[in-house]
């Protein structure tokens, strides 16, 4: 029988069958360590050996699942099908002030391999910022969807209706009817991402801009927060040549390019055969995933990743417990097929933008000269700490960005 379509949102509760985590001890319990390098340093050659052994002890005899799935399930979630793509999203409308704007809608969009498990902690945070310490005023209704083919959402489905890799542009168009379709925004909104994020919400930004009519603002992208550039400025670099600052940055991430992105190169090339692995192996899929929480985050010295146990498993349990560790890779190759890595040359992202440059992400934060040359860039803030998965690793200095940003916007003119 064929599952039940979802016009309008359908409200959700993650439930996952007990005889699900039983498979997983199982699995875990017969799992075959592999030969160890000689002399390897311990994340030289890769997640180390030691650190994945203590994980899987934990991920069997301290590790609750239940206690994640209580946290997600603490927040409205739904699912609602746009075409025939099925998605995953959290809503939590923000705290009202009378004689203010209503809350500025927020979107924030996860990257690969983060899931809806690195916003769980900011939802209250932003939507309710008087219960922090804050103030009402700057409170956002939060939307936090699941990428297709990841967690709770449906595999991506192409343009045709085969189930297949898609790019972030047409993500991009999924999200833009999720928050004026389904959700029924009429007021501008807020866009915010890292990693894949960040290209999902420029194209965003690019393609549904919101627009000024007599005294109001049409529904469409508003502003952009981004914690990490993936979308390529549309440029000649012959015709237009870099700064000398821009050069060095660009000499520097194409240096490390080799080292640091073999993965992606499995992952645009032939991502079912990887997909095979991660599918049916919990312990291969952890080792693939937390070699990433070590490599990109702000370790501060530290050997290890700077995220509790807990918090790297429940991110790892939503791709395992949804059988979506395969299909979240398909992201890599969708963008070759659909070509939007890069801007059309001499064309810009022209809503409002911040980016918040985190110093330890997967590559040096990009110099402001070349974020220009893609964005209208407002607001740029070095950090002092934190890296690629801003939100769980300094999520007080990524609230106050955000907000700081979105003020005069609701309140003045001071970045229109």
């Amino acid at each position: 029988m064929a599952d039940p379509r979802f016009e309008t949102p359908e409200p959700f509760k993650i439930e996952i069958p007990e005889h699900r985590l039983i498979d997983l001890d199982e699995r875990l319990r017969r799992w075959r360590p592999p030969p160890r390098i000689a002399d390897a340093g311990e994340w030289a050659y890769g997640t180390d050996p030691e650190f994945l052994a203590e994980l899987v002890e934990y991920w069997r005899h301290g590790y609750d699942w239940a206690r994640c799935q209580d946290a997600i399930n603490s927040w409205p979630n739904y699912q609602v099908d746009i075409g025939p793509q099925r998605l995953h999203f959290i809503r939590e409308p923000g705290t009202e002030v009378d004689g203010a704007p209503r809350p500025m809608p927020l979107l924030l969009t996860h990257g690969w391999p983060g899931s809806i498990v690195e916003f769980l902690d900011l939802i209250d945070r932003l939507a309710h910022p008087e219960r922090h310490g804050g103030d009402a005023l700057d409170a956002f209704d939060v939307v936090v969807p699941s990428l297709p083919g990841y967690g709770f959402s449906g595999p991506p489905v192409r343009g045709d209706g085969s189930t297949g890799p898609i790019g972030p542009r047409a993500i991009a168009s999924l999200w833009h009817r999720l928050m004026h379709d389904v959700l029924n925004y009429r007021r501008p909104y807020l866009a915010q991402g890292g990693d894949w994020g960040s290209a999902i919400a420029s194209w965003l930004a690019f393609d549904h801009p919101a627009t000024r009519e007599k005294d109001d603002w049409t529904s469409g992208v508003r502003a952009l927060h981004l914690n990490m550039m993936v979308l390529r400025p549309g440029i000649d670099e012959r015709a237009r040549p870099p700064s000398p600052e821009e050069g060095r940055w660009l000499a520097e991430v194409r240096r490390d390019r080799a080292a640091t992105t073999g993965y992606q190169r499995i992952q645009t090339t032939k991502p079912q055969t990887l997909g095979v692995a991660l599918h049916d192996s919990p312990v291969g899929l952890a080792a693939w995933i937390v070699e990433k929480f070590h490599g990109w985050s702000d370790r501060a010295g530290k050997a290890q990743p700077p995220f509790p146990l807990d918090t790297l498993l429940d991110n790892i349990m939503v791709y395992w417990l949804t059988g979506t560790a395969a299909t979240s890779t398909w992201l890599y190759r969708g963008v070759v097929e659909e070509r939007s890595i890069a801007l059309p040359e001499g064309q810009r992202v022209e809503v409002p933008t911040a980016f918040a440059a985190f110093p330890a992400d997967l590559a040096p934060p990009p110099p402001a000269a070349w974020i220009e040359r893609a964005y209208d860039l407002r607001r740029h803030t070095p950090m002092p700490r934190g890296g690629h998965f801003a939100a769980l690793e300094a999520p007080d200095l990524l609230v106050e960005d955000i907000r700081a940003f979105s003020r005069p916007l609701r309140f003045g003119a001071a970045n229109d």
